[in-house]
């Protein structure tokens, strides 16, 4: 007889969606961007358990979650004062895959674990004082290798990762966020549909583990002006490789300013049976590779997704600060969230453009 899986759905959970009729939802901005101001040397990121590490650690942003804890909770917690319902954990990096570059793979899910105690830390803080709901997102990133295209142009056959070694990769980050107290798993910053792949079939895998759910959030990247993943898709084609996994939000973050990313929201948002999230950069990197659109430019440009209907969660990538998420969140408060589209029954599949089949 097959074994019976009962999948326990928390409090937390039933609180994000309540919030989520209510009102549109407000996700934190850069954390890259705050640790930068920090001007932390190769020290700090060391600390003490890490001073005699054979390789350099500055940059290591997700290390900070053991070296400096309590500069990452700040920050957690200047989003939610700013108005972020969602903040998401230093996380990014925190994958075998990813630490690889540091020598510093076996501590992916301690990075995990104690990437979400912090930031819970923050939320947990703030609801109590403002008697509202705080919510974590364990973030997932897309790591730096890439399942769909090869990296050696003489060898357009070759991969540098296999799905097998990333779907592993990404349980292994999950088991360390929901240990860790995470509400959301959010996998973010997709520029291969392949590794999301890997991610959702990871996710799920360790949810039937522990017997437990979690929203999931799903937010890809278009890399240029192009309108497409790196993977090549369109995103009406990335939404239809991943709906199977009936996600929480689907939309889109970083590479885009509002002004670029506004067009692809709008597909998505015709297009989704789900929420749509949107966290676009703070305009395009000027000549230095730095991002100058303020506070107030930017939440005019968010804000009118949001008065355009197009959004459910809107915040901030590459750029954004407390007061960029402050200025958003005023400029989103009192507006109708997306209403969700009623999608007719079809066989939809999807390469690098989607197709339907008629009924």
């Amino acid at each position: 007889m097959a074994k019976e899986h009962i999948m326990t759905i928390s409090a937390s959970t039933t609180d994000l969606k309540r919030a989520a009729a209510q009102r549109i939802l407000v996700l934190d901005g850069a954390m890259g961007t705050m640790i930068q101001r920090l001007k932390l040397s190769e020290a700090d990121f060391r600390g003490e358990r890490f001073k005699d590490w054979h390789r350099d650690l500055k940059g290591n942003n997700d290390l900070l979650v053991i070296t400096k804890p309590d500069a990452i909770e700040a920050i957690h917690r200047q989003y939610f004062e700013a108005g972020a319902d969602i903040v998401e954990t230093n996380t990014f990096s925190s994958t075998t895959i990813a630490q690889a570059d540091y020598g510093m793979e076996a501590l992916a899910y301690e990075l995990n674990l104690e990437g979400a105690r912090v930031a819970k830390r923050a939320a947990d803080t703030v609801a109590a004082a403002t008697g509202r709901p705080r919510f974590v997102a364990g973030a997932i990133g897309p790591t730096n290798r890439t399942a769909s295209i090869s990296p050696d142009v003489n060898n357009p056959g070759f991969r540098a990762v296999t799905f097998d070694e990333l779907r592993d990769a990404y349980a292994d980050a999950t088991r360390g966020l929901i240990d860790g107290g995470s509400d959301i798993i959010l996998i973010e910053t997709i520029f291969d549909t392949l590794n999301a792949k890997a991610a959702v079939a990871a996710v799920e895998d360790v949810f039937d583990e522990k017997g437990v759910t979690l929203p999931v959030m799903i937010s890809g990247t278009i890399t240029d002006l192009s309108g497409r993943t790196l993977s090549g898709q369109t995103p009406t084609a990335f939404w239809y490789s991943l709906r199977h996994a009936q996600p929480f939000s689907i939309g889109l973050n970083c590479a885009l300013g509002a002004r670029e990313m506004r067009a692809h929201i709008d597909e998505i948002s015709r297009i989704a049976d789900t929420l749509v999230c949107a966290y676009p950069n703070a305009g395009l990197p000027n000549e230095f590779g730095e991002y100058d659109e303020s506070p107030e430019a930017m939440a005019v440009l968010v804000g009118e997704f949001a008065k355009s209907g197009l959004v459910n969660v809107v915040g901030g990538c590459c750029g954004t600060t407390p007061d960029h998420i402050r200025a958003i969140a005023e400029v989103v408060e009192g507006v109708t969230p997306r209403a969700l589209p009623a999608i007719a029954p079809k066989m939809r599949l999807s390469g690098l453009e989607p197709f339907e089949i008629a009924s």
